[in-house]
């Protein structure tokens, strides 16, 4: 590794820190960390309280980031969450012969159609696999993280607990590039609404009466239905997953009995191409999972 290739990955750490995202080193030619594991923490330094993980050691303080890569080519990692950023993977399928499974930039470019949006305009990067990584700004007053296939087939999602690589990092397989300027877009309203957390239950004397509650999960479930059954090709699966996920609260909390979720999105699923045997496998794991992490209870005192 030459003094230069040293020099252009602390420029690119710099450039980073300027910009305001948290940098981290990573192993040389790797996208691993290449700070210590809880396992081996010395428990000295900034450890002396207890480990302290990438996420919270990352820094936007030049000098910290220039005495880190004085002692070596480290590749560049920012901390998504501290950031605020929320960056969408766009992967490429693993088996590029493969004539069924659409790139994760056509998959997104469907879900923006659909949204009635062009893909957005902001700072993104050529990833070292082929792929590309979009830059937003997160939202403030939620804390997002993230996601894999929530968004759909090839499509995951880095905010708080994640990490990316950044451009002017180095790989075997090749570099990590900017493909345009600096600007970051915010994160659009209809992405945000599919990754921000279910809304609670409202409580005590502000909850909404059964009423105003059950007409709410009515227009949901015709919301939710029309989208499955209009999903496009590569999208039909990851859309019956999200609606039966947003679905799941309202059986949780009374408002919706399960068997006409499942039968109205069942129907939704077939009518959009989707083979039964997978529309009742996706509708069991999403509504499952959704239901037991939204059991706040209307009547708890």
């Amino acid at each position: 590794m030459t003094h230069d290739t040293r020099s252009s990955l602390l420029h690119a750490a710099l450039d980073a820190a300027d910009r305001g995202w948290h940098v981290f080193p990573l192993r040389p030619d790797t996208k691993r960390p290449a700070l210590h594991g809880e396992q081996a923490c010395p428990r000295t330094g900034q450890c002396a309280d207890g480990h302290v993980k990438w996420e919270q050691r990352a820094t936007i303080d030049p000098d910290r980031i220039r005495a880190t890569w004085s002692h070596g080519p480290f590749n560049v990692g920012i901390a998504t969450g501290p950031s605020g950023l929320l960056v969408v993977d766009l992967d490429v399928p693993k088996d590029k012969g493969s004539s069924d499974a659409p790139s994760g930039a056509a998959t997104f470019g469907a879900l923006c159609e659909r949204a009635g949006q062009a893909v957005p305009t902001t700072y993104r990067t050529r990833t070292a696999s082929g792929g590309t990584h979009l830059y937003f700004t997160a939202p403030t007053g939620f804390r997002l993280t993230n996601t894999a296939g929530t968004v759909g087939e090839l499509v995951d999602t880095r905010a708080w607990g994640g990490y990316v690589v950044a451009a002017g990092s180095l790989t075997p397989t090749g570099p990590y590039e900017a493909l345009c300027g600096p600007e970051t877009a915010p994160l659009p309203g209809w992405l945000q609404s599919i990754l921000q957390p279910a809304p609670r239950a409202p409580q005590g004397p502000s909850m909404a009466s059964p009423g105003q509650s059950s007409r709410y999960a009515d227009v949901a479930l015709t919301s939710e239905t029309r989208n499955v059954a209009a999903a496009q090709l590569g999208a039909r699966e990851s859309t019956l997953f999200r609606a039966a996920r947003a679905l799941g609260r309202f059986v949780a909390w009374g408002d919706l009995p399960r068997h006409v979720v499942e039968q109205a999105l069942q129907e939704a699923g077939e009518a959009a191409g989707l083979p039964a045997s997978e529309c009742r496998s996706t509708l069991r794991s999403a509504l499952n999972w959704s239901i037991t992490h939204n059991q706040t209870r209307r009547d708890a005192a």
